[in-house]
């Protein structure tokens, strides 16, 4: 089945997805935050610019949309019907960058995580005990 709206309203939707402070972003923040944990946002001077870095711990967590970053066995990893070269081009690229990132941090001796959108919507509370646990480990 094609798209059911117009290609413009189409790029007007996308162009609204925000890369930063999404609201599985914010829910994990939040949920760290009473945790005890403190931490740094979208550090610029590492590679990718994790989503939240705990400079105490050098550890960097990425929040990942399952549709942008390809969560393998996710059902909301899908692909979309039209414009398939397009889209799987663009997802491999993402991909790609995704482990070009997280290579280039633990080189330079951060722990990185990555937290799936997914994950924080079915067991948000489990995600942030299994983190804690992991973190602390870690550092």
């Amino acid at each position: 089945m094609g798209d059911t709206i117009t290609r413009e309203r189409r790029s007007w939707n996308m162009s609204r997805i925000k890369g930063r402070d999404t609201g599985p972003e914010l829910r994990l923040r939040s949920l760290l935050h009473r945790a005890g944990f403190r931490f740094r946002l979208h550090a610029k001077e590492l590679s990718g610019k994790p989503d939240i870095i705990l400079p105490k711990y050098r550890a960097a967590i990425f929040v990942h949309g399952c549709f942008w970053h390809r969560h393998e066995g996710c059902r909301n990893a899908t692909m979309p019907s039209t414009r398939t070269e397009f889209w799987k081009s663009k997802f491999d690229s993402n991909v790609d960058r995704d482990e070009r990132n997280r290579a280039a941090l633990k080189a330079a001796g951060w722990t990185v995580f990555t937290v799936w959108e997914c994950e924080l919507k079915s067991d948000a509370p489990g995600v942030v005990e299994k983190l804690s646990c992991d973190i602390r480990e870690a550092g």
